[in-house]
């Protein structure tokens, strides 16, 4: 059976004079899905986020929470929380007073404040700081704290604005694994934005891919990554070669190289292959035609930049097999996968 809907977002519009801004988004979250709004900075991703917490009011449309509209509500009076950028913590107050306040405001025991502040503090791994200040504290365990005070809230939706963003990445990575697993453990449903596509690939249940204010793709990670509904999207999710083609009743053409088109497309057309799903063979081969330009080790794997008549193309390939390829050499491609879009496609 399905997970009812917690968050519903009908027909929303918010613009500001600058033109940016979104229009008509429409999307619904299930119960325990973390969903990620993904897309270049100015596609609307924020705006979304925000007029959902209630720090934007948007010019039309409705916002939903377990079936209620939380249009007319304060930010503090919607069920929901939300982690910024910047930790937002205040720097006077002990972590524990940090994490108490908002327990205190809804008139919580002293007892059921203390236990539900270990227990916040334990999910996020940061058992004992409770007496330390946030200056004393690095930015990824102030972080956590800024997660831990938003799950004290107990939110219906858990908001994060590109939560991770001003760290390094190794603590990004950690950060994303435990927040993965606290959402899991507590079953939150959440509503993430970033503008890093590797982030949105690991964290989601579904990413929603925006573009100039409107959902370009809504569709797990692997569906994302494996059938990109626009040529936009393709450009955006992964590394992608993107070679240009002809296509007509007989398949798509790169140079002597035919494809099938099941599609149907008809005229010039940019065919879209990830560098993992290029395979090579001797140049006899009835593949396109290449030469490789570069060959450069990267650990386990080879990244190989050849040269075609269809432009540059990048193929990735475990290290040994790289072994039997070195500049200049002619060899021909062929494709596992790949997907065609009409040229005028954006």
């Amino acid at each position: 059976m399905a997970a009812p809907i917690q968050l519903s977002i009908q027909n929303l519009t918010k613009r500001y004079k600058t033109g940016d801004g979104v229009s008509g988004i429409s999307l619904d979250i299930a119960r325990g899905e973390l969903v990620t709004l993904l897309g270049p900075s100015g596609c609307g991703k924020t705006t979304v986020l925000r007029s959902v917490g209630g720090f934007l009011e948007p010019d039309s449309g409705d916002i939903q929470i377990a079936g209620k509209s939380v249009l007319h509500l304060p930010p503090e009076k919607r069920p929901t929380a939300m982690v910024f950028q910047s930790y937002n913590l205040w720097p006077h107050m002990t972590v524990y007073e940090n994490l108490a306040f908002g327990l205190k405001i809804r008139k919580q025991s002293k007892e059921q404040i203390r236990e539900a502040v270990d227990r916040a503090l334990r999910l996020v791994r940061l058992p004992g700081t409770e007496k330390k200040r946030p200056g004393e504290l690095s930015g990824g365990q102030q972080q956590r704290v800024a997660v831990a005070r938003a799950l004290l809230l107990e939110p219906a939706v858990l908001l994060l604005d590109e939560p991770f963003s001003a760290l390094d990445a190794k603590l990004r990575n950690e950060l994303r694994e435990e927040l993965r697993e606290i959402q899991s453990i507590a079953k939150l449903t959440m509503m993430f934005v970033t503008h890093d596509q590797e982030e949105a690939l690991s964290l989601s249940d579904r990413i929603i891919v925006m573009n100039r204010g409107n959902i370009e793709q809504s569709a797990s990670p692997q569906h994302i990554y494996d059938a990109p509904a626009s040529l936009f999207v393709a450009n955006f999710i992964g590394r992608m070669n993107m070679l240009d083609g002809m296509a007509d009743e007989e398949g798509i053409r790169l140079n002597r190289y035919r494809l099938a088109n099941p599609e149907e497309m008809r005229g010039e057309v940019v065919v879209a292959v990830r560098p993992e799903d290029v395979k090579w063979e001797d140049p006899s081969g009835p593949g396109l035609a290449a030469t490789v330009k570069q060959v450069m080790i990267l650990g386990h794997y080879a990244e190989i930049t050849l040269l075609t008549e269809s432009g540059v193309l990048r193929m990735f390939l475990p290290r040994e097999e790289a072994g039997q390829l070195s500049g200049g050499q002619a060899v021909s491609l062929t494709f596992s996968k790949y997907k065609a879009f009409a040229k005028t496609s954006h």
